[in-house]
């Protein structure tokens, strides 16, 4: 059988019309191309070439082998781009692991989407607060792993070895308080040093982000609740049982219950929640995961 790779060799002669040009084109010296020619002649058991002065020339059987050398290359050429693109199309499972606010504003929408646009693309999510998110990360029981960090509670940086790290949003944080309050924005923390707050049961979450927050304004705040549940707290705030600090995607995803809060920026520096997908370094999944980052992106406001 002739061998496709000699068959190249051919054609480029044919193309460029000499064996020093179609070597250049090739990255090969002259002397390998003639030898690797020699050889395809003896494959195909007829004279290819002939000698026209210093140079070569093909000969009618060359001329010939030409013909289905392009056939033959072209279909290959074909087969490997029809490959490159089967490869390249999001396909299989993806594990995803996510907190609920951000899950309820976009990841389900991120569902629906590769639902429709990618037929044979599978995501599965598992809500998971992100210290757990992490430890399926790095347990490989998750493709994905989205997790949020707070401008004001320092973390130990992960290791960009271990994880490659894709920014997703910028999450605002607001101060929660009871409908009608008079306080006007952006609220100066002083002013709520004798107020009871209401923190997430978590230390390293949202009550690390008040008392770091309520330092930086000169008092330690007054910790009356730790609730982990943003509904919760916001049911409590309209009550007048306290004050908390909320991203506004916790407001968006539970906007019945935020109804009756007034969410306000408060003064000094901005409050942020840095929302971002944690994948290993090299994901077996490529495509798909590459997928499912893009759908989780919000878009532009």
């Amino acid at each position: 059988m002739l061998d496709p790779a000699r068959l190249l060799l051919l054609r480029e002669l044919a193309d460029r019309g000499t064996m020093t040009a179609a070597a250049a084109a090739l990255g090969r010296t002259s002397s390998a191309v003639s030898q690797q020619l020699a050889v395809l002649e003896r494959e195909a058991g007829v004279p290819l070439l002939e000698r026209d002065g210093r140079r070569v020339r093909l000969t009618p059987e060359g001329v010939r082998l030409v013909a289905h050398a392009r056939i033959v290359l072209g279909a290959l050429e074909t087969a490997e781009r029809d490959l490159r693109a089967a490869a390249d199309t999001p396909r299989g499972p993806v594990a995803l692991a996510c907190f609920s606010t951000f899950a309820a504003v976009h990841v389900v929408p991120a569902l629906v989407a590769a639902r429709e646009r990618f037929p044979e693309l599978r995501v599965s999510l598992s809500e998971l607060e992100p210290p757990e998110a992490l430890a399926a990360l790095r347990a490989r029981r998750c493709d994905v792993a989205v997790r949020y960090t707070y401008d004001l509670v320092p973390e130990p940086a992960l290791s960009t070895d271990e994880f490659t790290a894709h920014p997703l949003a910028a999450d605002p944080v607001l101060l929660a308080l009871p409908a009608g309050s008079d306080l006007r924005a952006p609220v100066d923390l002083r002013d709520l040093a004798d107020t009871p707050w209401i923190v997430g049961s978590r230390e390293d979450g949202s009550a690390a982000l008040v008392r770091a927050a309520c330092a930086l304004a000169g008092f330690a705040p007054r910790i009356a609740h730790a609730v982990d549940d943003y509904h919760l707290a916001l049911r409590m705030v309209a009550n007048g049982l306290g004050v908390a600090l909320l991203p506004k995607l916790a407001a968006r995803a539970h906007a019945p219950a935020a109804a009756d809060v007034a969410l306000r920026p408060v003064l000094g520096p901005e409050l942020t929640r840095r929302i971002h997908a944690l994948t290993l370094p090299a994901p077996s999944a490529r495509p798909a995961v590459d997928a499912v980052l893009a759908l989780l992106r919000p878009p532009a406001p």
